[in-house]
């Protein structure tokens, strides 16, 4: 009993640590800011991956979302949530390169028809490999709830959407894996 409440009062410590570097890089104090990034790199870099495979890509994007973090940070309106709005800029920002991307893509295509064939081939089935296998929709999700540890609640509120939308493509995503790896 008494190390469950020494854990609740450890994790409580943390949360408010975490509330007041909010509030002082708010306030302008850069150091709290580089101690709530280095909190959420991991996290970041693992949402990051899931959409992209390329690491100068990942690197761009999360330094992209650092910097609109940074600038935006006065806009935050309740602290405990700068985890969940910094992975939301995360995921906007590897949508836009996407986009980009795919934009990009599309004018080369134009450019040169014959330069579209792409080699499909699967070397190893790793997590990261397997996750790209998966469409967006459904990765993003399988991602933060197993990746993260967040639950549906809290992805539904990072992607804006309905909590019941969330835990229908978790299950699609998870039949979906186990398909794939049904078939290797």
């Amino acid at each position: 009993m008494e190390e469950k409440r020494k854990a609740t009062e450890d994790k409580k410590r943390k949360a408010d640590a975490w509330v007041q570097d909010v509030i002082l890089a708010k306030k302008g104090d850069d150091e709290a800011y580089i101690r709530m990034i280095e909190r959420c790199k991991q996290s970041m870099y693992k949402v990051a991956r899931s959409y992209l495979k390329n690491e100068e890509d990942i690197a761009d994007v999360l330094q992209e979302s650092i910097l609109k973090c940074y600038q935006s940070l006065t806009r935050l309106q309740k602290p405990h949530f700068f985890k969940t709005w910094l992975i939301r800029i995360v995921i906007n920002e590897c949508n836009d390169l996407l986009r980009k991307k795919k934009r990009e893509c599309q004018m080369e295509e134009e450019e040169m028809p014959f330069m579209g064939q792409k080699e499909q081939g699967y070397s190893n089935v790793e997590f990261e490999d397997l996750m790209q296998c998966i469409p967006e929709k459904y990765r993003t999700i399988l991602v933060l709830y197993y990746a993260e540890g967040y639950n549906s609640r809290e992805i539904a509120m990072m992607l804006g959407m309905r909590s019941a939308t969330v835990r229908t493509r978790l299950v699609r995503g998870r039949t979906l894996l186990k398909i794939y790896l049904g078939d290797k």
